[in-house]
């Protein structure tokens, strides 16, 4: 054999108990697993001594945003620190590919904007010289260092097919008929199905609603028609709903899609705040209405509070609270003279408390946020506090504290919002949720919001939960939450579970020590840019294809990933 695992607690995906036992791999598969009780007989190249470990499959990230990423980072950092071995993109109906040499400046300045991705590494970290969606996918292929497949978004098709009219108008029967050969070559080449976005929250670099929110439902069932034609492929999609709460309109338009593609459709992101339940119970309860219609939604959601953090100066999730927006776009020197003028600061606090606030109303917990980084001698003092204690020294409101502050640095304060959703309560609710049929873990947006927040680093922090914090659920479910019910989702095939014949990607940890390290900032991508960075405790070896990626939570530096293709890599999940 080529690998063994000897002595090690055996984890295998299905929920079912540990088990201690020997594991062993040859040609990148799993070949043998002993008995209870008894040893691999034998020996391999590479022998690993798990005594004290646990080992369990590669965890699967079902919502990331690698698309850009992989191509100047082909390790997938920070996923692949975390035990990461195969993620899912092309979500929210972004993707590189297919692109016309023309649009590539259009592209980068939406990814940049939808998806915080830096501008400048997009422009200096990538070639663009690809065009198809084949094109796109050979280039990432032989180069990898995990697993990842592609879906097909449909502001790509739309670009491609409508140029500039993509933004603003239907498309006329032929344009539509375009987009659905360029779909059907796609999904041919390897995508793993269709992704769009109807949500108010996404823009393009011009500030226009991006293309594929200029779709009528008769386009939208077309190209989930088309994914009905091809095995192994599965449906996503962004909308207002996911953010607010699904209304009876969405949840028809829902069961529709879903099943003019016969396939699951899969939405991020569910969140669960116990000063809001209305919210995600509605979500809840639209799941089950279509279920209950023949129809498969399943709600991702987060086991972890995602680390971010906010800044008045650049665009973020503050920029989405109601009525912010033309605020905080005003020029610098304007958008400071507003912020100042205490009629403004009442609208902003009243318009972020109101219904229409939604799932971003859990980052206006202003007394809870903590001052990061300052760029003033008179905030310096100020740098680790929480907003609250500052306010109460000054007798000044919570809010008004925060802007004061952040005046004085010309609105570079960096800050880090102390979510509402992380009480007692919102856990217990959190709890239940993951027992819903319709709710599976995932939506790290890995890959996008660099500089913002960082939610790659979810499964550690969770397997950490599990076995020295909170306790919710067992190691072994959450294992299983974090590796088959993806992979069944998606029809990957051979993965998520340690079986004889499964693809050896698997990890290997220590219970006692696995943990994430603390945020930090690092000026690590193209062209000297910033992202947020977790690397991981305890992260004893990840295998891909039974080849050591990660070795005491640092890469080797080896790629032995593939692009994950419809049909090659993955079976049909038929809705019926």
């Amino acid at each position: 054999m080529d690998l063994i695992i000897r002595n090690v607690t055996i984890i295998d995906g299905t929920g079912a108990p540990a088990r201690v036992g020997d594991i062993g791999v040859s040609n990148r598969r799993i070949t043998a697993i002993s008995p209870e009780g008894s040893a691999l007989e034998g020996s391999a190249e590479t022998e690993v001594d798990g005594t004290g470990l646990m080992v369990c499959p590669g965890f699967i990230d079902p919502h990331t945003h690698y698309d850009a990423q992989l191509l100047w980072d082909p390790s997938g950092s920070p996923s692949n620190l975390h035990g990461v071995t195969t993620v899912i993109a092309g979500n929210c109906g972004f993707t590189l590919a297919p692109i016309a040499p023309e649009d590539a400046d259009y592209t980068r300045r939406m990814m940049a904007k939808v998806e915080g991705m830096p501008l400048l590494a997009l422009e200096t970290g990538i070639e663009w010289n690809w065009g198809s969606f084949e094109e796109y996918l050979n280039r990432l292929e032989g180069n990898l260092g995990l697993n990842a497949g592609f879906l097909v978004g449909h502001c790509a098709l739309r670009r491609n097919v409508m140029g500039t009219e993509a933004v603003g108008n239907d498309a006329t029967p032929q344009q539509l008929q375009q987009m659905k050969d360029l779909l059907a070559t796609s999904i041919q080449a390897g995508g793993l199905g269709f992704s769009t976005t109807r949500a108010r929250t996404h823009s393009d670099g011009d500030g226009e609603p991006v293309a594929s929110r200029w779709a009528n439902e008769e386009e939208l069932l077309a190209l989930a028609g088309v994914v009905s034609e091809h095995p192994g492929t599965t449906l996503e999609f962004a909308s207002d709903g996911c953010l607010d709460g699904f209304d009876d309109e969405e949840v028809d338009f829902m069961i529709r899609f879903s099943k003019a593609g016969n396939r699951p459709l899969n939405w991020n992101v569910l969140t669960v705040d116990s000063h809001a339940p209305e919210r995600y119970q509605n979500q809840l309860a639209a799941m089950d209405r279509c279920s209950e219609e023949g129809a498969r939604v399943v709600a991702l959601t987060m086991p972890v509070i995602v680390g971010m953090n906010m800044s008045f100066l650049n665009f973020c999730a503050l920029n989405l609270m109601p009525d912010w927006g033309p605020i905080l776009g005003l020029p610098l020197e304007e958008r400071i003279e507003r912020l100042k003028d205490p009629e403004t600061r009442r609208f902003m606090e009243e318009r972020a408390a109101s219904p229409e606030t939604g799932v971003f109303a859990r980052l206006t917990g202003w007394d809870t946020y903590v001052i990061g980084d300052t760029f003033t001698e008179e905030n310096a003092p100020l740098r680790g506090r929480r907003v609250a204690d500052i306010a109460k020294e000054r007798g000044t409101s919570a809010f008004d504290t925060l802007l004061d502050i952040v005046i004085v640095d010309d609105l570079q304060t960096v800050l880090w919002p102390g979510a509402t959703d992380a009480d007692p309560e919102s856990w217990r609710l959190r709890q239940e949720a993951w027992d819903h049929p319709s709710v599976m873990l995932g939506g790290s947006d890995a890959g996008a919001h660099l500089d913002r927040m960082q939610g790659a680093n979810y499964p550690t922090r969770f397997l950490a939960d599990c076995i020295r914090g909170r306790k919710l659920t067992s190691v072994e479910n959450a294992v299983h939450m974090m590796t088959q019910v993806p992979a069944e989702l998606f029809g990957l095939t051979g993965r998520g579970v340690i079986a004889e014949g499964a693809h050896a990607d698997l990890v290997v940890f220590d219970p006692q020590k696995i943990e994430s390290e603390v945020l930090s900032m690092v000026d690590d991508l193209p062209g000297n840019t910033s992202r947020l960075f977790a690397g991981s405790v305890g992260l004893n070896h990840v295998f891909i294809g039974g080849v050591e990626v990660i070795r005491d939570s640092t890469p080797t530096g080896a790629l032995p990933g593939t692009v994950i293709r419809s049909g090659v890599d993955t079976e049909t999940v038929a809705i019926a």
